[in-house]
């Protein structure tokens, strides 16, 4: 079953396309919790949820009753007809895992609808999983972000880190970048050393780095550390602009 937990219309508020006006589909569910980031959110029994900055959409067991089931592309579709576009917006597939429904005929039809209709899809996506670029075309014809959790997510390195799905999503799509997670307390923990190591199996990609936090107030506390890592190590610092502008709104 396919998963929608929230779409909107706003700015890319990180990465490579940073400011790009796109259509946003949040999918629930994911194969990693990552609670190594600290972020909670409170669920509807009074629980404190530990994950990455969008735990409602990971974490199935205590939020999955806020998730809209999808039965067709057609309603995934007709999200799009709900904003005022501009021609061939962005569509920024996110989760959440959004690759969890990579085989899934629904996920696939609607894929392909969007890229006929001319909007660029740019895939949000941990690089844990790999897609059939053979039997399903049409993502060659996506962007991969490619957020590879490092050692401060506390994901064990063999789950976060596939060399071969790196490798893989890094050489088949359209474009793909990385985008690491980082904070000011984990920069002098040995960070770059991951990072390298990572950049072996997709040399010539770009790097972005941003800072965690889920609010405006941890965003602030790790950029400028971040920032003077990046001027070191020449890797490309990337805002996170949607927490920065709205603090920690959902549907921005």
């Amino acid at each position: 079953m396919l998963y929608l937990v929230e779409h909107f219309f706003s700015i890319q508020g990180e990465g490579k396309y940073i400011g790009t006006p796109s259509v946003f589909f949040r999918f629930g569910g994911c194969n990693m919790r990552c609670e190594g980031f600290g972020c909670s959110e409170i669920a509807d029994d009074g629980t404190k949820v530990i994950g990455c900055d969008t735990v409602y959409a990971v974490n199935k067991e205590h939020f999955s009753k806020h998730w809209v089931s999808i039965e067709n592309a057609d309603s995934l579709l007709a999200v799009m007809d709900l904003y005022e576009l501009p021609l061939d917006v962005d569509v920024v597939l996110t989760g959440g895992e959004p690759l969890i429904y990579a085989n899934d005929p629904i996920f696939i039809e609607f894929l392909e609808r969007l890229t006929e209709s001319g909007h660029q899809i740019t895939f949000e996506t941990n690089g844990s999983l790999d897609v059939d670029f053979e039997r399903y075309p049409v993502y060659k014809k996506c962007v991969f972000a490619l957020s590879v959790k490092l050692s401060n997510s506390a994901e064990p390195l063999h789950k976060r880190v596939r060399e071969d799905v790196i490798f893989s999503l890094s050489q088949n799509a359209k474009d793909a970048f990385f985008k690491f997670s980082i904070d000011a307390e984990s920069i002098d923990l040995g960070l770059e050393d991951e990072i390298e190591s990572i950049l072996e199996h997709a040399p010539k990609t770009k790097v972005y780095c941003m800072p965690v936090g889920a609010n405006r107030a941890d965003i602030e506390r790790n950029s400028e550390p971040l920032i003077e890592f990046c001027k070191a190590k020449g890797y490309n610092f990337s805002d996170r602009l949607h927490i920065r502008i709205w603090d920690a709104n959902k549907g921005v």
